[in-house]
Order: C-alpha cells, then sequence, then structure tokens
C-alpha cells in the first residue's frame, strides 16, 4: 500500500473504508475463506488504567473465548485490559499465500468505537514481529472513553472493523526482512494498543504516531476485547489452484522451483519479477521449470494462462 504524504499527517483519510462499503477489506466471520481458527490461547492481562499499572486488570471472559469460530457478538471475548496480550497457537501453521493470510476479530459495537491492537507474528515462539501499524488519527486531542475513531485513518491494526466482521493481515510485508518463516507461522501475537496520548503511557505506530482511541477503559473489559483469528492460508507443498490442476514447489525457492501440471492442458507461463517486470516465458504441457541462481530474494509473481483461465501466484525466493 502506498503512503501519500499529508500535512498535518490526519487531514486526509488513506484507508480502507468499514465494512460493507466498496473497497473494504473486512472479512465476515462466517466466510468460506477461513480454513482454520486459533486452538489455544495465553492472556497475559494489562490494568484497565495504564496510569495506575499495579490496579485492577481487565477480567472480562477467559482464553477459550479466543478459541474456534468468531462468534460476532460482546459476550464470547477476552478482554486484555491496557497494554495486556494474547498469544494465539493453532493445529496448522499459518503460510503466506495469494493475498490475506488470516484475520483478527474484535467486538466493536458499531463502525467507530474501535479499540486497537498490535498483531505480531512467530514462526518459533520466541522471536515476534510486529505488523507495521499505521494510525494517522490526531494525537492533539484524547479520544474519550465512548468516543469514535475512524477506520479510514487505520492500517494493520486489528480492531478496524466492527464485530462480527475480522481485520485481514497479508505476510507478505515482512518479506524484504527474511524473517519470520513466511510458510510456516506457528504463533500470532495480539498486544493491546494503549490509546492515551500522554507522553508518559501512548504507544506508537511504525511512522512515530501516538496511537489515539477510546481511553480511559477503567472497566473489566478494559482494552482490546479478542473474539478470534481466523486462517486463511496454510503450509504445503506449494501453491495451487484446483481449476487448473497444477501445483508449484518449492515455495520459497533458493533457486529453481518447478511447475507441475496434471491435466495435460496447454498453459503459458509467465514470471514477473518483484518490480512487475516480465523476466521469462514458457509453455508446458506437463513440467517446467525456473532457474534464478543469481536473482535477488523477494517476492516474485507466476501468472499461468491456459487459454479459459488466468491465475497469479506468490513465488517467494529466500535466498
Amino acid at each position: 500500500m502506498v503512503f501519500l504524504s499529508v500535512s498535518p499527517y490526519w487531514g486526509k483519510a488513506q484507508y480502507a473504508p468499514a465494512a460493507g462499503q466498496p473497497g473494504t477489506t473486512a472479512i465476515r466471520k462466517d466466510s468460506s475463506i477461513f480454513v482454520a481458527w486459533a486452538t489455544g490461547c495465553e492472556v497475559v492481562r494489562g490494568p484497565v488504567d495504564i496510569t495506575d499499572p499495579d490496579g485492577e486488570k481487565a477480567s472480562y471472559g477467559d482464553e477459550t473465548d479466543a478459541l474456534g469460530m468468531a462468534q460476532g457478538n460482546s459476550a464470547d471475548v477476552v478482554s486484555l485490559g491496557d497494554g495486556g496480550q494474547a498469544t494465539l497457537t493453532f493445529d496448522v501453521q499459518i503460510a503466506d499465500g495469494d493475498g490475506w493470510d488470516f484475520a483478527v476479530f474484535e467486538n466493536a459495537l458499531n463502525d467507530t468505537f474501535l479499540e486497537l491492537a498490535f498483531v505480531q507474528v512467530s514462526s518459533n515462539g520466541v522471536d515476534f514481529y510486529t505488523f507495521p501499524a499505521i494510525s494517522l488519527t490526531q494525537d492533539s486531542t484524547q479520544v474519550p472513553a465512548f468516543g469514535q475513531v475512524d477506520c479510514t485513518r487505520i492500517d494493520n491494526l486489528a480492531g478496524k472493523y466492527r464485530q462480527g466482521y475480522g481485520t485481514p493481515f497479508d505476510l507478505a510485508v515482512f518479506c524484504e526482512c527474511g524473517h519470520p518463516d513466511l510458510q510456516h507461522i506457528t504463533h500470532v501475537r495480539i498486544v493491546d494498543a494503549v490509546g492515551c496520548i500522554d507522553d508518559e503511557y501512548a504507544t506508537f505506530d511504525s511512522q512515530g504516531h501516538k496511537i489515539n482511541d477510546p481511553w480511559p477503559t477503567p472497566f473489566e473489559t478494559g482494552g482490546f476485547d479478542l473474539d478470534a483469528v481466523g486462517v486463511i492460508h496454510t503450509s504445503g507443498s506449494g501453491i495451487h489452484d484446483r481449476e487448473m490442476s497444477f501445483v508449484v514447489c518449492p515455495n520459497p525457492f533458493e533457486e529453481r522451483f518447478t511447475v507441475k501440471l496434471t491435466n495435460g492442458n496447454k498453459v503459458s507461463l509467465s514470471l514477473y519479477s518483484p518490480d512487475r517486470l516480465l523476466l521469462m516465458q514458457k509453455e508446458t504441457t506437463s513440467v517446467a521449470a525456473f532457474d534464478l541462481p543469481f536473482s535477488p530474494p523477494g517476492i516474485y509473481f507466476l501468472e499461468m494462462n491456459d487459454g479459459k483461465n488466468v491465475f497469479v501466484g506468490k513465488i517467494i525466493k529466500s535466498k
């Protein structure tokens, strides 16, 4: 996503609109795109008021409320409190596929009362990497406890959408740094973004902006209220498409990957560089190999056309 500079930075909306509006990225909880849900959860509660860190902790719900399919209501959630976190595990490993890879659900009652959280992922349960979140909400006036936040000024923060709709995340944003293992994500961590704009307690987005959301919330339900995490893409031997009957593997690759066709149809293959320049083209009815020993690591794009269907998949060069 391209970031357009504005002055001041909160002066112009830039990101996807609310659920149900044209251009939204919100995904319904009952979408067939989800193939798995979290099966384990460990919660570390934060206080209901960050200015009293040793005071009352958020207490609503428990770990089991974050497991399984999103419920889309206010009852079946676990509240994290200011700065609290939940670490989720799965019976599958999440992988970087074509487009969104997983989604996080919160319980906002409408499109503007938004409690936000950072999202982190790990492929070993030890080293976590944070999605580059952006909040363009003004930070000169505190959003009050029951105030409003414009979701078009928020990107890569969980809680962007109302209950019943997940905020999606694409693992491809981590490709350039080489970590974590994008085909074997084992843990997703949700960390409440403290919405206080006081310098002593503020949390910041990836561009150094203070995150301003409803605060204080001195209730048992304080902080981010986690409903569920749904998985869209899982690890496998490579990308595949049932309609065109092919498989590409390995993915990620180091120097070479192979396209194998299984229906005997003639297919035109076009490989594009990370900046969308055409690198090579091939035609085959069975097997085609692509060698890129001296090309830089990153995301490459493979287009396949059999005259009736066109498929474009992401191929990751790891070294």
